[in-house]
């Protein structure tokens, strides 16, 4: 299994720096062990000019078989060739086996440390990284030149793909399933180039010389930052890469998503959140108006967002839940009243934010509660265009102002996950109400109340959503005013409580998915 890595020199570095940024000298060829075989380093040539490093990986194919997975399908190897745990490509094509090595071998080049020579590892500089053998199996993917391109075009790379006949002496064979790759770039970090390997080297292979544990979602991601995120085929990466291991693609496709967003928004993963935070806010006209109140009134008025959380109890109270998840919890305000109620028994605070989580903990002091009162509360991280398990069971959910914060392509995924596979007795929605903005002074015409919101509904909008979603996943809904209503505009938020319909029980319901598919 053969790799090669060359630059070309400038007048500001010169070629050979590459042996400072790989830690391995262009004078010595060095061999280290790894837990399949043997790897050894060399420079073919090096000079300021030119300089390549080459990676040589010697398989025991012994080893590979005595650790499992000799052959890329298990211990034991393929039914129809019993010598295929032996006889395999796995000492000759570039697979995970090689991203292990380049991990291995090239650890702090891959972290981007050198430390006699900081200023380079920042560095752009041209590569190109040859590869003679790369398995790129299809498997209704589609394989091939093909799928290189689609890997690492969007990257920046120059791609020269071209697969390797069967046979050079018996051409009416055919192409076999390996790729010969050369990649090329004007202006690459090699830290960058490494990590990119690293991971995509077992998403064309489709297969892994271990067993994919959970913590391959952490290698994936991190290996993947900065580029994985925006890149167009991060679902079929991740697919690949974690074995098509469906519940671990779930949770890293979810982190990658969010990723996505924070990029796209500018911000940090933690900043992106579920729920609209209460703190006073510049671009917040709600918040702006319940300043002027308390400035202007005596004695204070409740804010809209008390009033909010007084008809979620309500609505609550009037639907008999004892066990409700608050999904986008934000910094637990509801959580908090709900708590002053002993009716709920069990409280579960979901929200995509770790560090709104963090503030909940704080602004609830959970750890300071008597064992009893800390125990009805549960905070846990989450994602809600996504199914979870741990959302079952409940009686009620509440989506306090959380899907105005959605791009609307992606709601008809909240809906299924909440009401199609949670689906707890009552889901309790709330969300401003468009029409009302023309009584905020202090919002500029046609602005949203937040500046996150990706959209605000009319009552008619909203009821004829509401009617939708009762009618696919087999509820009923009432819709309740929020806040002081006005006779020409409405209230300024708007409530729906749904509630099972009482001829449909869970195991009955048919719903559809976002995809397109039915599941009962």
């Amino acid at each position: 299994m053969f790799m090669s890595i060359s630059t070309t020199g400038s007048t500001e570095s010169p070629a050979t720096d590459l042996g400072f940024l790989l830690h391995k000298h262009p004078g010595k060829v060095q061999r280290f062990t790894t837990s399949h075989g043997e790897a050894h380093v060399f420079y073919p040539e090096a000079g300021d000019e030119v300089c390549t490093a080459a990676l040589l990986l010697d398989i025991d194919p012994i080893t590979l078989v005595r650790k499992g997975r000799g052959n890329g399908k298990g211990r034991g190897g393929s039914p129809d060739f019993a010598l295929s745990q032996y006889v395999n490509d796995r000492p000759y094509a570039a697979s995970s086996l090689l991203a292990v090595a380049l991990r291995t071998v090239f650890r702090s080049a891959m972290k981007g440390d050198c430390q006699l020579r900081p200023e380079l590892p920042g560095r752009l500089r041209p590569l190109r990284i040859e590869l003679p053998a790369v398995p790129a199996n299809g498997a209704g993917e589609g394989g091939g030149p093909a799928m290189v391109a689609r890997l690492f075009e969007p990257l920046g790379w120059r791609v020269e793909a071209a697969a390797i006949p069967l046979d050079e002496a018996f051409p009416e064979w055919g192409e076999s399933r390996y790729v010969r790759v050369v990649l090329a770039s004007d202006a690459i970090r090699l830290a960058d180039a490494l990590q990119q390997l690293y991971v995509l080297l077992p998403v064309l292979d489709g297969a892994k010389h271990y067993w994919v544990a959970p913590d391959e979602v952490d290698k994936l991601l991190a290996a993947g930052e900065g580029w994985l995120a925006a890149h167009p085929e991060r679902a079929l990466i991740a697919r690949r890469y974690l074995s098509r291991r469906w519940s671990l693609t779930r949770a890293a496709m979810e982190r990658l998503e969010l990723a996505r967003l924070a990029e796209a928004d500018d911000r940090e993963v933690e900043e992106i959140d579920n729920a609209v935070d209460d703190r006073p806010d510049e671009e917040s006209a709600e918040s702006a108006e319940s300043a002027e109140t308390a400035e202007t009134t005596e004695p204070r008025q409740p804010s809209l967002a008390e009033q909010r959380r007084a008809a979620i109890l309500a609505a609550l109270r009037d639907s008999g839940a004892a066990r409700v998840a608050d999904l986008g919890c934000g910094q637990g305000e509801l959580i908090g009243e709900l708590l002053k109620d002993a009716r709920f028994t069990e409280i579960l605070g979901v929200d995509v934010s770790a560090r709104a989580l963090q503030a909940a903990n704080r602004k609830l002091r959970l750890a300071r509660l008597p064992e009893r009162q800390a125990a009805r509360v549960t905070l846990a991280q989450g994602a809600l265009t996504y199914t979870d398990a741990r959302l079952k069971g409940y009686d009620a959910a509440v989506l306090c102002e959380v899907i105005e914060h959605l791009d609307l392509p992606r709601l008809p995924a909240l809906e299924y996950a909440v009401f199609g596979a949670a689906r707890p007795r009552a889901v309790v929605v709330t969300t401003p109400n468009v029409e009302y903005n023309v009584r905020w002074e202090s919002l500029p015409a046609g602005r949203a109340r937040h500046a996150d919101h990706r959209f605000e509904w009319s009552r008619a909008e909203f009821e004829a959503w509401a009617g939708k979603v009762a009618a696919a996943y087999g509820y009923t809904v009432e819709l309740r005013p929020v806040g002081p209503e006005d006779p020409e505009v409405g209230p300024p938020t708007q409530l729906a409580l749904f509630r099972t319909a009482t001829t449909t029980t869970p195991e009955a319901a048919t719903t559809t998915t976002p995809e397109g598919g039915e599941t009962r």
